[in-house]
């Protein structure tokens, strides 16, 4: 099991795909990765010698911003958001959608269950 920027990547995927199971590394980084570290896109993690794992780690190290680091970047931006008291971070705070998307109707996901109103019956 190849451990890479605290994450067990599984062994039995194609390299990119399994890199993609790091948070901030999406299919286009991944393949960006094979093709800096010099891995053959077609091989399997399993395949991949300790040296072979060694360089991707230390090329994700060097290079991206990842799993505990970009969470904690995302919400820190998040909460310079929320104190600046901007729409957007307004729109945080009170748990409602940020881009600009109808509430009316939809939002369910951001909103949570629909609360019954009391008194709407006949």
């Amino acid at each position: 099991m190849a451990r890479i920027a605290g994450v067990n990547i599984p062994t039995g995927k194609r390299v990119p795909i399994a890199l993609t199971y790091i948070t901030g590394i999406g299919n286009a980084k991944a393949e960006e990765i094979c093709d800096a570290v010099g891995i053959d896109r077609s091989r399997r993690v399993n395949d991949l010698s300790d040296a072979e794992v060694l360089k991707v780690r230390e090329y994700i190290d060097e290079n991206l911003t990842v799993e505990g680091d970009l969470r904690r970047e995302v919400q820190m931006n998040v909460k310079r958001l929320m104190d600046l008291g901007c729409y957007r971070g307004l729109r945080h705070r009170r748990n409602l959608p940020v881009r600009g998307q109808r509430t009316s109707t939809n939002a369910r996901t951001r909103k949570g269950p629909a609360k019954a109103i009391a008194g709407k019956k006949k």
